[in-house]
């Protein structure tokens, strides 16, 4: 049974705004997820050369004028596009709302090192004179920036700022919404997570130089988590912003309910710089379904956080296992294999991904699933094809991220 909070603490999510490698809204999305379309393709990258990634491809002339797209950034044009969708999906009466009454609380992996290296290879080209190096890298590099350019474009009034939660960041901007409501700090949540990871040559170059960049000859089998086969990350952009509010004001207002946050927690390993601890990450999902007094099996889909890496896999699968020890009603699957690891915004997507499975039942599956490795075993994989249920009332979404941090989100139906 669900925890029972008086209805202004009840936080409800009523839009969704995103941009993916396989989708530039949440039905294109969940179609191209049920139908196992993914978004990894072919990529060059600085220095590195050939390699795959997931690319978006949203216009960012929807939103934003050439000089703003120009000036700004591509996180920053991620978030803007992700905002006004998420705001026309909440059909809210934008130009009345109170601007000051609204929050923007923005997950990032990293902000600032696509700027940094597009400046030096600039200025390389002029013998490293830095009169050729742009009034604008301050204002684009500042960690603050994609909630900044959100805010300015929609002339937004209330706070703004970014939480940097490596890739436990899409959940953390989620969590960091839910708080500011239920303190009365906003009375409406721009929240979730936004990431341009795939523009810096230095996350393609770091994995590749820890060995876990993927390789594959068919790119859109590359990303492969809990396979046998699996070889590493596949690199992704992209962005999830929701639009939260109080369970009250929405209802009041008519708002269509995409469901509720029912509970959250975030914990760190205290551990390693990048090798996972699954104690701590069975803790962090006991203390999430602790808060919204739920037990295991209550969840009937658990978004996994699994990036294909050789080592991080193995860690989750036995964190889910001390959680759900034995084959019970509960289903996982995994959305980084259709469109590789979207850092920052990771946990908004692939909460998204799942959010219609309250209305169709379904759970979509993890792809490229070909050879499940022994040690990944989980009960309830469901892989390569969508997956029926009689129920889905409960919804678990797990991002971790290096140096030990991590995030566990329940959305529930309303």
């Amino acid at each position: 049974m669900v925890a029972q909070r008086p209805d202004q603490q009840r936080i409800v999510i009523t839009g969704v705004g995103l941009t993916a490698p396989n989708g530039d809204s949440l039905p294109e999305f969940r179609e191209n997820l049920l139908a196992g379309r993914g978004g990894v393709v072919p990529y060059e990258t600085r220095y590195l050369g050939s390699t795959v990634a997931g690319v978006c491809n949203f216009d960012e002339l929807r939103h934003q004028r050439r000089k703003e797209v120009r000036r700004g950034t591509r996180a920053g044009s991620i978030g803007v596009y992700c905002a006004h969708e998420a705001i026309a999906d909440a059909g809210l009466d934008w130009p009345n709302v109170d601007k000051s009454t609204v929050g923007i609380y923005i997950g990032v992996t990293e902000h600032g090192n696509v700027e940094t290296e597009n400046e030096i290879f600039l200025i390389k080209g002029y013998d490293y004179d830095t009169q050729y190096w742009s009034h604008h890298h301050n204002p684009r590099t500042v960690a603050n920036n994609p909630a900044g350019e959100i805010s300015l474009n929609l002339g937004i009034t209330g706070p703004h700022y970014t939480l940097g939660a490596a890739c436990a960041a899409g959940n953390a901007g989620i969590i960091q919404g839910v708080q500011m409501l239920r303190l009365g700090e906003c009375d409406l949540a721009v929240c979730g997570g936004v990431s341009e990871s795939i523009h810096t040559f230095g996350i393609f170059a770091s994995f590749n130089s820890q060995g876990a960049l993927a390789r594959h000859e068919d790119p859109a089998k590359a990303s492969r988590p809990f396979d046998r086969d699996r070889t590493g990350i596949v690199v992704a952009e992209g962005g999830c912003l929701y639009i939260l509010e109080r369970f009250d004001e929405a209802r009041a207002r008519g708002a269509k309910i995409y469901g509720e946050i029912v509970g959250y927690a975030m914990n760190s390993d205290a551990h390693d710089f990048v090798v996972p601890y699954p104690e701590r990450q069975a803790e962090c999902i006991r203390l999430a379904l602790g808060r919204a007094e739920l037990n295991p099996d209550e969840i009937d889909i658990v978004s996994t956080h699994a990036t294909g890496t050789a080592t991080g896999d193995v860690q989750e699968s036995r964190a889910l296992r001390e959680v759900w020890p034995e084959r019970g009603n509960t289903l996982f699957n995994n959305t980084k294999s259709f469109i590789g690891h979207a850092m920052g915004a990771a946990g908004a997507l692939e909460i998204a991904g799942n959010l219609p499975a309250f209305s169709d039942r379904v759970c979509h599956a993890t792809i490229n699933l070909d050879h499940v490795d022994p040690e990944c075993e989980v009960p309830g994989l469901v892989a390569n094809q969508p997956r029926s249920s009689d129920k889905v009332n409960h919804i678990l979404n797990n991002s971790f991220g290096m140096l030990g941090i991590n995030s566990v989100v329940i959305v529930g139906i309303i």
